[in-house]
Parts: structure tokens; C-alpha cells; sequence
């Protein structure tokens, strides 16, 4: 079992945000990932006896940690939660009353640097999720297209040097290829010519690989729906983002589901409608929260979260 501790962001208030009460206590709910299972174990805590918890993680070291737990109500799936319609349906998990998706890579996938996730450990440049399958970040940078590296980092890091780090990069594999992070990270600092303060130069191109590595963000708007698709109407959708990236989407999202649907294809898209005669919105939005000062203080990781939370409305609700 894996050594590296993992403090769990916003515990409490994505908990809470579930309202895991009364008759809803018996419900289904959809731990999206299970991480070190710091939300999973709050969850079982306020489960009823007939309640459910399906929790999902790519990571083959999150699955063994899950399997410790020892609870009839809790079933882990090896998969990321872009599966969930294919896991639910599988397991006749109708009728869920809540889905937390807490995004993003975890702290003891960055801190062991066999993982290839950190710019500041050197190990393998692997930083896949899920290390059986899939092509690792330095299979990938050796082989890639310039003009694709060049994409990654531009679109999922926002690096305003990407032009010149995939030439770089594209340059110094026809020397050797990549293996180490510490490579990498090394060839990032020496292209960028300006660092921001406080952050190590490397930062953006990281995540931009990760990113893409591991298609999460694909995988987040595929979670997205099948979580609208699966929820009870009252359900409770709660995600945790850490970048702009991530966030953008979950805002988006949970706002074009919570207004009316008035797109170009809608009937009364082009007519003058009374209020009361518009479309219905899918879903209520039920705020933002960003970590306390004192979360912050005591895990540093946690200053970039956001929790949006957002209700599933009944369609058939009195008008």
C-alpha cells in the first residue's frame, strides 16, 4: 500500500452538498473518484442501511486503498466515471441521488515521483492515471507531431511560450528521448524567459500533458452528462475542480442546464413566448464554495479548488 497521504479537499462541504438525509440516506450515490476514499468514507457514514455507494478511480493504487473498505453498501469500479451510464445500468443503480466528482490528480499520485506527475521529483515521464493502459507522456512527446505538442500545451496548459517549447522538445528528442521528468521540467525552464511569481515554469506544460495524457477533460463533460442522465430528479450534482479549465466546463454545464432551453432547434426559439409558456431548466444551481482560509493554510493544495453545486429538477414539477 502506497505510503503517500492525501488530505481530501472540501470534505465536509461536498458531503454536505449531497444532502445525504432522511428517506434520501437509502439512496444511490456516485463517488466519481475515489482517491484515497476521503469522500467515500464520509458518504458511507451517512448512508441508511439500504443505501448504495458506487465509486470509481482509474488509479490501480486507489483501488486496492478501496478495497479495505469493508461495507455491503460500497462497491469500487476500475474505471474512470465517463463509464458510469454502462456501471449503473449494470448494477440496476437507478434513481441516484447524488454524484461528487472531485477532479483533478491526487496528492499521492504527485508526491511518489515513479508516477511521472511531478515537475519537482524525478521518475519515469509516464503521468497516466491508470498505468495499465494507455501510452505514457514520454511514448507520447517522442513520437507526437510538433504542431500536436505544440496544441496540447497552448489549449490545456495555456502557455503562452507552447510555439517554443515543442520545438524545443521536438529538437532535443532527435538527440535522445525523453524518459525522466526532470528532463522535461529542465527543457521548460530553459525556453520560458519569464517566470511567473510563484509558480515553477514547468507547471503549465505538466498539466497541459497530463491533461491530455489522460483526456480528463473529454472525460468530465462525458461524466457530466451521464451524471445529469442518471439522477433522480432532486439528485444533487457536486464537482470539485482545481484549474480554470476544468471549472469552465462544470460552470458552463450546470448554467445552460438551469435555463431554459432556447437554442435554435427549440420550437419557441423564434417566437414571442410568455414567461410562462418557456421552456422548463433541468437543473437548480445551488452555489459556489472555495476552501477556508484555514483549509488553506493547512493544505496549501487546496487554494485553487471550487465546489459548484447544482439540483436535477423534476420535469413533471407544477408549472
Amino acid at each position: 500500500m502506497s505510503e503517500f497521504k492525501h488530505r481530501t479537499v472540501l470534505l465536509q462541504e461536498a458531503v454536505d452538498a449531497l444532502e445525504i438525509t432522511g428517506a434520501r440516506a437509502n439512496g444511490v450515490y456516485v463517488d466519481g473518484t475515489f482517491g484515497r476514499g476521503g469522500h467515500s468514507r464520509v458518504i458511507l457514514e451517512r448512508l441508511g442501511p439500504q443505501g448504495q455507494l458506487i465509486a470509481f478511480d482509474k488509479d490501480p493504487q486507489a483501488v486496492a486503498a478501496a478495497a479495505l473498505i469493508d461495507d455491503r453498501r460500497f462497491n469500487i469500479e476500475h474505471d474512470s466515471f465517463a463509464s458510469m451510464n454502462e456501471v449503473l445500468e449494470s448494477r440496476n443503480a437507478a434513481e441516484v441521488k447524488g454524484v461528487l466528482l472531485d477532479l483533478g490528480v491526487s496528492s499521492p499520485q504527485i508526491d511518489d515521483g515513479t508516477r511521472g506527475f511531478s515537475f519537482r521529483l524525478d521518475g519515469p515521464l509516464d503521468m497516466r492515471m491508470d498505468t495499465t493502459r494507455g501510452i505514457s507522456a514520454a511514448e507520447w512527446l517522442n513520437s507526437a507531431e510538433e504542431r500536436d505538442i505544440k496544441g496540447v500545451i497552448r489549449d490545456y496548459g495555456e502557455e503562452r511560450f507552447a510555439v517554443q517549447i515543442a520545438k524545443k522538445i521536438v529538437a532535443r528528442r532527435t538527440e535522445r528521448p525523453f524518459t525522466s521528468t526532470r528532463e522535461l521540467a529542465l527543457l521548460v525552464a530553459e525556453t520560458i524567459p519569464h517566470r511567473e511569481k510563484g509558480q515553477d515554469p514547468a507547471t503549465r506544460t505538466f498539466q497541459a500533458i497530463r491533461i491530455f495524457i489522460n483526456q480528463e477533460l473529454a472525460e468530465l463533460e462525458q461524466g457530466l452528462r451521464a451524471a445529469m442522465q442518471n439522477l433522480a430528479p432532486g439528485g444533487r450534482l457536486a464537482v470539485i475542480s482545481f484549474h480554470s479549465l476544468e471549472d469552465r466546463i462544470v460552470k458552463r454545464f450546470m448554467q445552460g442546464h438551469a435555463r431554459p432551453d432556447l437554442g435554435p432547434d427549440a420550437p419557441h426559439a423564434r417566437m414571442p413566448i410568455k414567461a410562462s409558456e418557456l421552456p422548463q431548466p433541468r437543473m437548480k444551481l445551488l452555489g459556489r464554495i472555495k476552501p477556508s482560509d484555514a483549509e488553506i493554510n493547512t493544505n496549501p493544495r487546496a487554494r485553487s479548488a471550487v465546489l459548484r453545486v447544482a439540483e436535477k429538477l423534476d420535469p413533471n414539477r407544477a408549472q
